[in-house]
Parts: C-alpha cells; structure tokens; sequence
C-alpha cells in the first residue's frame, strides 16, 4: 500500500506513528526541548490526521509530516527565545563565589533518552551521525541559528535531504536553501565553544567503557582523588536549572565534598541519553531509607577522560521522561537501564 492510499483509521494511526520518533528528534533539534519537542510531533499528528483527505499523494507521507512539524516549529519558535546551556550564559564561576541560582526552565536546553528521537537503522555511519546530531554542544549551536536557517541545516545535513526536497518542503528556491545553509555554516563555523563535546565511539570501546566503569566506583564511592584521575584539567560541570558552571577538577570536587555533600552515597543507573553515555543519579534519602531521584548526568568523553559532566536536577520531570522510578529501596541490588 501507498503512502496515499490509507482505508482505514486504524491504518492510518499505524502509518503515522511509525514517523514519530524520527519526528520527535527533528522536533527536538528545532526546538531544543524534549517536552516542547514531544507537544509540537503531537500537534503535527493531529494536524495530518484532521487534514488528510487533503493530501493528495502528490509527495510522500513523509515529507508531508515533515513540512507540518517544520511550521508548527516554526510558529513555536516565533517568541524568539534561545534554549542554552549555562557555559553559553556567563563564564565560569570560582568555587568560593559559588551560588546555586535558578532560572526558569525554558533558558536551558534538556536532555532526552536516545530511544525517543534516534530511530533504528542499518548504517552505523547514519546512526553515528544523528547521535552527534542530539549531543548537547551541536543542539546548543542550532540554537544560536534563526529558525528557518537551522531547519535548512537539520534537513540538509543532519537528514541528508536534498536542497530541491527542502525547496519544495519551505516554498522557496534552492538558490534560498543554499544560502541559507551556508550562513548557518558559517555561523557555527565562528562558535568559539565552551563545552564541545567530542566524539564517542558506538558502540562504546573498551578504553571507554572501562573509564565509565572507573567513574561509577569513583562517584558512588565519592572517592575525590579517583574522580579527580579521570577529569581533564578543564572539565566542565553544570548544573541546570542552576546557572553556575564550575570548570577544572580542583572546583569541581571542592564544590562536590561541600554544597554537594549530600551526593555522597548516591548510585548511579546508566541511561542513554543525548547520544551520550549517561546515568540517572539516586541520593540517599533519610525518610525512607532508601534513594531518592537527584539528577540524569550526561557524560562527555575526550582522550581517555572526562571533559565534562552534566547534572539535569528537575528529577520530577526527567525521570518519568526516561522511564525511571521515583525511588529506590536500600536492598535493591539491581535496576534495569533506563530508555
């Protein structure tokens, strides 16, 4: 069966759901939030559904969704605001000045579990590609790109369409599309970034996976010195929604063995999240005796260490986002990886 032959509504709920995680990732990219980006696929399978005795076959289903979620984006993105990360709002902050001051959620780019915007596919140079797609310092740079030109740079270099296909998708010429992605070239071309992070092998290869490893006994045996052996001497540590960021090893675990003491403890459940080795941290929680959600940590790697770490802390959020639980029970031995 066709793309424009649909007979039945079932049919047409199974032909439009096998598009959304493609979709939620493209939404994302757009948009730089995972609930914005889930609320904007949803408003585009409602849109589809209510105008396809419209459709007229004349493109493929496909691009046709691609073009509903490209404007309800667009219209999303019309207020302006620019999701970011805090080493894109001030510079770093020395542990003795350290302050932990909120800002509101929508200043800040969020993390998302790979499974919700990386969909399946055979060629592991296309899944390589889009998992540096999702990773936060290539997001962060979409950001600084007004929203047609980074829809131009998604479709063309991320999706690898073809300028005449998103011509045809934005009404306008190849001439337009072609500038438009060598603008947003250049503009990220001139990003003296912070916080890039670097490539990560996938799968993940030994040296990684035992540095990883190193990590986990290092942070839940809150043992500084370890910690210290695998940060480089730059590392940098965020913690949205707070707009500090510390930078160097020696802030970052005078900041942990002080304001964040009550970590200690904690353990630590790997997630896949942003194309990037994660993990969901629990704190122990004295009511109950068990732990408590504290934050999703997203890892960058660089020459056989740490350049970076990244602690999500709106656990009521982020935690049901990635299918974990609420809590954990002090003789728990073993918990599934989250999605």
């Amino acid at each position: 069966m066709s793309d424009s032959v649909v007979t039945t509504t079932d049919d047409l709920d199974v032909r439009l759901e096998k598009h959304r995680v493609e979709l939620t990732g493209y939404c994302y990219r757009m948009l730089g939030s995972s609930f914005e980006a889930e609320d904007a696929v949803q408003d585009t399978m409602v849109r589809a559904w209510r105008n396809y005795e419209k459709f007229e076959g004349r493109s493929s289903l496909r691009s046709w969704l691609y073009r509903i979620a490209t404007n309800v984006c667009l219209d999303m993105l019309t207020a302006g605001n620019k999701r970011a990360r805090p080493v894109d709002l001030s510079d770093s902050t020395p542990l003795a000045q350290a302050a932990l001051s909120p800002r509101a959620d929508n200043t800040w780019l969020e993390p998302m579990p790979d499974a919700r915007v990386l969909p399946a596919v055979a060629d592991p140079a296309e899944a390589a590609v889009a998992k540096e797609s999702v990773r936060l310092a290539f997001m962060a740079a979409l950001q600084q790109l007004p929203p047609k030109q980074r829809a131009v740079l998604i479709l063309r270099e991320v999706l690898a369409w073809r300028a005449n296909e998103v011509a045809e998708l934005l009404g306008t010429s190849v001439a337009s599309v072609n500038s438009a992605l060598q603008r947003a070239r250049a503009t990220l071309a001139e990003r003296d970034d912070k916080a890039a992070d670097a490539a990560v092998s996938d799968p993940l290869d030994e040296e990684q996976r035992k540095l990883l490893e190193r990590y986990v006994t290092a942070f839940e045996g809150y043992d500084m010195a370890a910690l210290t052996a695998l940060l480089h001497e730059d590392a940098i540590m965020t913690m949205p929604p707070f707009d500090l960021w510390l930078t160097g090893h020696d802030d970052i675990t005078g900041f942990m063995t002080t304001i964040g003491s009550a970590c200690e403890g904690s353990r630590l459940i790997p997630v896949q999240v942003n194309g990037l080795p994660g993990f969901a941290q629990y704190k122990p929680d004295p009511e109950t005796g068990g732990y408590a959600p504290w934050a999703v940590q997203i890892l960058e790697i660089s020459d056989g260490g740490l350049t970076g770490f990244h602690f999500f802390l709106d656990t009521k959020r982020w935690f049901p986002l990635f299918d974990l639980p609420l809590h954990l029970d002090a003789e728990s031995d073993e918990i599934e990886e989250g999605a």
